[in-house]
């Protein structure tokens, strides 16, 4: 057996002994668990792990390795990854690059050779917590002092959001849509950009009258990482902008939503995160099976004194899932609709269009 090179350590004070891939940096951060089965690339560079240690609960990562067209984002900032076997051999005619390469190119640090099932079931049971991947010689005294004096930064979305606008464009378009960037997803830009939508994408600190300038036909409020109450700057935009466009928010966007209108948000004790998550839409009693991940909810006895109702609802745990204003031509949903054109979620982007052609024909 080859020797281990690297190790987790909780902030609980359990180890976990493996071999390390990726980056050869040390990485303290908040720790997650992931349900997907697929998808890790999606996962990897997703704006939304910003600053977080995903534990992937499926054992296997890297089979079909990384495909330079498929990223999210072009700066991934995820803070790390823990899996049981890392592949190092892809299996894909499309792949470029493997699991180990793109987590070094990145400088994001990995872990593997770990039982991923006790890990998850600590978090699930103690709740989410800090970690640290260090050196294998890293002893426990040094590994939690480490932990205990680092603080988890709350400045993720002011890091990752674009610094200026930018565009993304397709032919005979039909609508303009600003889409605030509070972390965004390149497959929500595409989705948008497939329904005749040209997106001009702005910072998350964009005031009221910079996004109206570029006149557009309805907002789009993205997905993103941590604490809502970290970009308080977003919702205070929002309450300037409400009821004179239609407004779709997702994730972080759909929280930023709930804040303005002034309801609160709960921090959940481990989060939602994979993509095998039951959603059922009130309206017509549907299931869908959604990607979720975010660690903060909406408080639904806080909605009581908001115009805001309830649309969609979790059905593992019962917690709010969407919400909506229709008198304020505004919806939202917790999580991330699947953004392909044959996706079940895909009807709230027509419901986007739908809104922004009758505040047009109005």
């Amino acid at each position: 057996m080859r020797p281990f090179t690297k190790k987790l350590v909780l902030e609980n004070g359990k180890e976990f002994p493996g071999y390390g891939f990726g980056s050869n940096r040390v990485a303290v951060y908040e720790i997650v668990f992931n349900t997907s089965m697929v998808g890790y690339q999606e996962i990897v560079s997703d704006p939304t792990y910003t600053d977080q240690i995903v534990v992937m609960t499926y054992p296997l990562m890297g089979n079909y390795g990384f495909m330079d067209e498929d990223y999210e984002s072009k700066f991934p900032t995820m803070g790390g990854m823990v899996v049981r076997e890392c592949c190092d051999a892809p299996s894909n005619f499309r792949y470029t690059k493997t699991m180990n390469e793109t987590f070094e190119e990145l400088d994001i640090p990995g872990i593997s050779g770990v039982d991923t099932r006790m890990i998850t079931r600590i978090i699930r049971n103690e709740g989410t917590q800090k970690a640290a991947i260090v050196d294998i010689d890293t002893t426990l005294d040094e590994a939690l002092k480490l932990i205990n004096t680092t603080e988890l930064r709350h400045d993720q979305v002011e890091r990752i959001s674009c610094k200026k606008r930018w565009f993304s464009r397709t032919p005979n378009h039909k609508w303009d849509v600003v889409a605030v960037d509070c972390g965004i997803k390149y497959s929500f830009i595409r989705q948008l950009n497939m329904k005749g939508c040209n997106v001009t994408i702005v910072p998350y600190n964009s005031t009221a009258e910079e996004i109206m300038a570029f006149n557009p036909d309805g907002i789009f409020l993205s997905n993103g990482p941590g604490d809502p109450a970290d970009v308080a700057v977003v919702g205070k935009t929002l309450n300037e902008l409400r009821g004179k466009l239609p407004i779709f928010g997702v994730d972080l966007g759909h929280q930023i939503i709930a804040m303005a209108y002034g309801a609160k948000n709960d921090k959940l004790k481990f989060g939602h995160h994979g993509s095998n998550h039951p959603v059922k839409y009130i309206e017509n009693d549907k299931l869908e099976i959604v990607t979720q991940n975010h660690n903060y909810v909406v408080n639904e006895a806080s909605l009581a004194a908001t115009p805001l109702t309830v649309t969609h609802r979790n059905l593992l745990d019962n917690t709010v899932a969407g919400i909506e204003s229709m008198s304020d031509m505004l919806f939202s949903v917790q999580y991330q609709p699947d953004c392909t054109p044959e996706a079940s979620s895909n009807y709230l982007f027509d419901k986007f269009i739908k809104l922004m052609e009758e505040h047009k024909n109005a």
